[in-house]
């Protein structure tokens, strides 16, 4: 199965999940690929004062997985501008992981996690499993094996 890798990540966090990620769906057998949503303009990015320059289309891949940063307890505003900009995906089979600092998960994790199923769900995507990565403290590197493997397993079967 071919699966595109569609996020954004302003401090490299989310990237190196996506990577992480890239690794474990291409030992399942599948052919994974990075997507980066870029933009121009000032990081952190701030609504309004930024210009998408990718915008990766998911209906290129049997599969996607969206992945974007919390920012400011809120989902990242690039991430909230791809997503207004998405196509029809058609029962699409997605997944989504969010990635975070603080460690309690209301601090911007569910909500951001709840934006990105809603607005996959009302353009016709299938959400198969949601994760979130907690990056800060003791537990990051569980967080991170526990995104891999629940999102790594999601497209096999």
């Amino acid at each position: 199965m071919k699966i595109g890798l569609i996020y954004y990540s302003g401090t490299g966090n989310t990237r190196k999940v996506a990577e992480s990620l890239k690794e474990r769906l291409e030992s399942n057998g599948h052919t994974a690929i990075i997507d980066e949503i870029t933009i121009e303009g000032n990081t952190p990015a701030q609504a309004g004062k930024f210009e998408l320059t990718s915008v990766p289309d998911p209906r290129s891949y049997d599969a996607a997985v969206f992945g974007a940063p919390v920012q400011a307890f809120n989902l990242n505003p690039v991430m909230k501008a791809y997503l207004d900009k998405l196509p029809g995906m058609d029962k699409l089979d997605t997944a989504v992981f969010i990635t975070k600092q603080l460690p309690l998960l209301w601090t911007g994790g569910t909500g951001s996690v709840a934006q990105v199923k809603s607005a996959l769900e009302a353009r016709g995507a299938n959400v198969l499993g949601t994760q979130i990565v907690v990056w800060s403290g003791k537990k990051r590197e569980q967080s991170i094996r526990e995104c891999l493997d629940s999102i790594g397993n999601l497209f096999n079967g």
